[in-house]
C-alpha cells in the first residue's frame, strides 16, 4: 500500500476538489444540505444507480416531505412508494428511524456519525455521509466507489469481502479527507468512481486524478479493488397462478416477515412445496396446483399452463425461475385466502415487488 506525504495529500485534495467544483453531478439531494435529503437518498442509492432513484427521490419528497410525514406515513403508500427499488426492509426501517427521530430526538439529527450509527437502519457509511454533508464532520463514507477509488489510487490489497477491511480504509482515508469540506470531497468521490473510475472500462486516461492513481500508473488498476467471490444465488422453482373470478384477479398479500413482506402478487407456489415427481409433465403440475388450492385455501380451481416463458428474478440469495399459470375459480369463498380479489383497474393501487412486474409484463407484454 503507497503512503502519501502531507503535500501529495494537499495536493490531491485541491486537485479533486477543483474538479467537483467544476464537474459535479446536478442531483436534486444536493440543493442543500438537509439531512434528511441526504438520508433519503443515499438509501435509495444502496443497489440501485443515480438515473433511477431521481423519480424515486422526487416522488418520495412530495409523499412524504418531512420526517414527521414518513413517520406517519400508512405502510401501504410507503410501500407504493419504494415499488421497484427492491429490498422492502430498507423503507421498513426508515420508517422506524423516523418514529425513533421523534420519539427519543425530538425530530433533530445526530450530528456526528457516531451518534447516527445508533439510528435504527443508519450504517457506517450513510452516518459517514450524512454526518460529512450535513454537518461538515471530516469523516469518511465509505462505501464501493470509495472502495475502488482508494484501492486503485493506494493499491490497497486488502479483500474489501471482509469486514474488517471497511476499519483500514476508513483510517487511510480519514488522514486524507479535509477539514473544512469533507463533505464535498466525500461526494467527489462518488462521483469520481462512478465516471473515471468505474469497475469496468475506467477512462483513466483523461480522469482529473490520474497522476495520483498509482494503480493506473503501474498498469494493473483493474487489479483493484480485491474482493472475494460470493457464493452464487441458490437456485428455486416457483409456479405463479394467474387465476380469476367474475374478471377479477386473485392476489394474495405476502406474509409481513420474510422476503418481500406485505407486498402483494399473485399466489406464487413454491414446486417443491407440491407433491410431484421429479420428471412430472405440466398435466401432473395443473393437478397438483389444483390439490393445492383445495387442501390450503379451500378453493375450487381449474389450472391452465399459458404456454409463456419463465420469469426469471435474481434476489442476493436466491434466483427464482417461475412458470406462469392461467386459473379459474370456482365459487370463490375467501375465508381461508391470504389476499381478496383485485380489478384490473386497481392493481395499480397495491404495493408489488419487481418480480410481480416481470409477471405482468410476461403475460401481457407492453
Amino acid at each position: 500500500m503507497i503512503e502519501w506525504s502531507p503535500a501529495t495529500i494537499s495536493a490531491f485534495q485541491t486537485t479533486l476538489l477543483a474538479w467537483f467544483d467544476r464537474e459535479g453531478r446536478d442531483l436534486p439531494w444536493r440543493h442543500d444540505h438537509e439531512p434528511y435529503h441526504i438520508w433519503v437518498s443515499e438509501i435509495m442509492l444502496q443497489q440501485t444507480q443515480v438515473q433511477t432513484v431521481i423519480p424515486y427521490y422526487e416522488r418520495f419528497m412530495a409523499w412524504f416531505p418531512t420526517v414527521t410525514a414518513l413517520a406517519q406515513a400508512p405502510e401501504s403508500q410507503l410501500l407504493k412508494a419504494w415499488e421497484g427499488l427492491g429490498y422492502y426492509s430498507r423503507v421498513r426501517n426508515m420508517q422506524r428511524c423516523a418514529r425513533q427521530l421523534l420519539a427519543d430526538y425530538e425530530g433533530q439529527w445526530p450530528k456526528t456519525a457516531t451518534e447516527l450509527t445508533e439510528l435504527i437502519g443508519i450504517g457506517p457509511y450513510t452516518a459517514g455521509a450524512i454526518a460529512s454533508i450535513a454537518f461538515n464532520e471530516p469523516v469518511p463514507a465509505v462505501d464501493g466507489n470509495a472502495f475502488r477509488v482508494f484501492s486503485r489510487l493506494l493499491e490497497i490489497d486488502a479483500d474489501i469481502a471482509k469486514p474488517q477491511t471497511r476499519s483500514l480504509f476508513e483510517k487511510v482515508i480519514a488522514r486524507i479527507i479535509p477539514k473544512d469540506r469533507p463533505g464535498d470531497f466525500n461526494q467527489a468521490i462518488m462521483d469520481l468512481g462512478s465516471s473515471y473510475m468505474t469497475a469496468r472500462n475506467p477512462d483513466s486516461a483523461h480522469s482529473p486524478v490520474k497522476d495520483f492513481n498509482q494503480a493506473y500508473l503501474d498498469g494493473k488498476e483493474l487489479d483493484y479493488p480485491v474482493k472475494t467471490k460470493k457464493p452464487r444465488p441458490v437456485p428455486v422453482d416457483y409456479v405463479a397462478v394467474l387465476a380469476q373470478a367474475d374478471g377479477q384477479w386473485l392476489m394474495t398479500q405476502r406474509p409481513s416477515n420474510g422476503m418481500l413482506a406485505n407486498l402483494w402478487t399473485v399466489p406464487l407456489l413454491k414446486v417443491a412445496d407440491l407433491d410431484l415427481a421429479e420428471d412430472y409433465l405440466p398435466a401432473d403440475l395443473e393437478l397438483a396446483i389444483q390439490t393445492y388450492f383445495q387442501q390450503e385455501y379451500q378453493l375450487r380451481v381449474t389450472g391452465f399452463d399459458l404456454g409463456l416463458k419463465p420469469v426469471k428474478h435474481t434476489f442476493t440469495h436466491q434466483k427464482w425461475t417461475i412458470q406462469l399459470f392461467g386459473a379459474k375459480v370456482e365459487q370463490p369463498d375467501l375465508a381461508y385466502f391470504p389476499g381478496k380479489l383485485v380489478s384490473t383497474a386497481q392493481l395499480t393501487t397495491l404495493p408489488m415487488p419487481k418480480v410481480q412486474e416481470k409477471i405482468w409484463d410476461r403475460y401481457q407484454p407492453k
